[in-house]
């Protein structure tokens, strides 16, 4: 029996955006331009094509001489490669315990990367090298999985943002104690947005060993990179890339991605925006009665408080997720796409919903 001949069509109103979170829009039209470029003729397979060469030039002039770039397909992946490169078997990962990679990534780095992850609760998300501290012991006790990294998010799983130096003084606190420092940046755009500053600033300036950069949440299509700064920090990148999965035989369509948000400032005026927007959200929000905004509004996020029978009216006009159900705490998030039009609308419905 021949199965029914159906014509690709679409199946969602493009016009329908939210607050959900950044990964819910499209891809930018430049990323989708530049895939486009790189389509056509044969490349060689597993990242010794032309697009990826031309990545490792990019990716030095953001990051400096040293950097060297590991696309890999997704965020999860990322992290996971880089603390496996950065710790033995018996090593652990300091962490804040609201961070990306302990909360929100089904125990990978534990199950999948076969480390630990020592959590220290912070009121902002931030590590300090005091909170660092609480976990930074017992390196000659065979009973305790051995503090080897510090892990940091920027900005942060709460919307926060460390400036260059806090970073600073994390990294200098971390190799002090013979620890190496990772920063999980899968939005570092919108944090070097924030403080108007160049990428290198908040990594390699500030002693970063490697870092999980980004793509997805900032208008490409699929795709981040582990970006090694400190090549003395890390051992055997490709083979445990290869061995986690995160190995594109097409490499070159995850590297002209990142090529096409890094090669001008598209990486910075996506950022830029979605910023913009999460602060006429707040301001908006700001002026109902009611609603609390938990955190600094610092990159592209607005953490709040409302009533609960108000945002699951809210949610059937906008999606959007609870934070922390029980307390009425919810995360509206902004994209590259996100419109003036889009907050507006929406500020205008949490106005009506409240004074039901």
């Amino acid at each position: 029996m021949n199965p029914p001949k159906t014509d690709a069509r679409r199946h969602h109103d493009p016009e329908v955006r939210g607050f959900a979170s950044d990964n819910y829009a499209g891809a930018h039209p430049e990323v989708l331009a530049a895939l486009a470029l790189a389509n056509g003729g044969h490349q060689v397979s597993y990242g010794e094509d032309a697009y990826t060469e031309n990545l490792q030039h990019l990716v030095r002039s953001h990051f400096g001489p040293t950097a060297e770039a590991f696309p890999v397909f997704n965020g999860t992946g990322a992290n996971v490669v880089a603390l496996q490169a950065v710790t033995d078997r018996w090593g652990a990962v300091i962490c804040a315990e609201s961070a990306h990679i302990n909360v929100d990534e089904c125990g990978a780095p534990e199950r999948v990367g076969g480390l630990k992850l020592l959590t220290v609760p912070t009121p902002d998300g931030k590590l300090t090298p005091e909170l660092i501290d609480r976990q930074a012991y017992g390196w000659d006790d065979e009973h305790r999985a051995m503090p080897q990294v510090v892990s940091i998010a920027q900005a942060t799983e709460l919307g926060t943002v460390y400036t260059p130096d806090e970073i600073r003084a994390i990294c200098e606190h971390a190799h002090a104690h013979g620890m190496k420092v990772h920063l999980d940046g899968s939005r570092l755009a919108n944090a070097a947005a924030t403080l108007d500053v160049p990428m290198r600033t908040l990594t390699n300036a500030a002693g970063v060993d490697l870092l999980s950069l980004g793509g997805t949440k900032n208008g490409a299509l699929f795709g981040e990179a582990v970006v090694v700064l400190n090549q003395d920090a890390v051992s055997h990148m490709k083979h445990l890339r290869k061995l986690s999965m995160q190995l594109a035989s097409k490499m070159r369509f995850v590297s002209v991605q990142l090529e096409a948000l890094l090669a001008r400032d598209l990486w910075l005026r996506n950022a830029r925006h979605s910023n913009e927007m999460a602060q006429r959200l707040a301001e908006g929000v700001r002026a109902v009665h009611g609603v609390e905004i938990l955190h600094p509004v610092q990159a592209n996020a607005v953490f709040a408080r409302l009533p609960h029978d108000v945002t699951e009216r809210l949610q059937k006009r906008f999606r959007f997720y609870f934070w922390d159900e029980a307390a009425g705490d919810v995360r509206w998030m902004c994209a590259f796409d996100t419109t003036e039009e889009d907050v507006d609308a929406f500020v205008a419905a949490l106005k009506e919903e409240m004074a039901r």
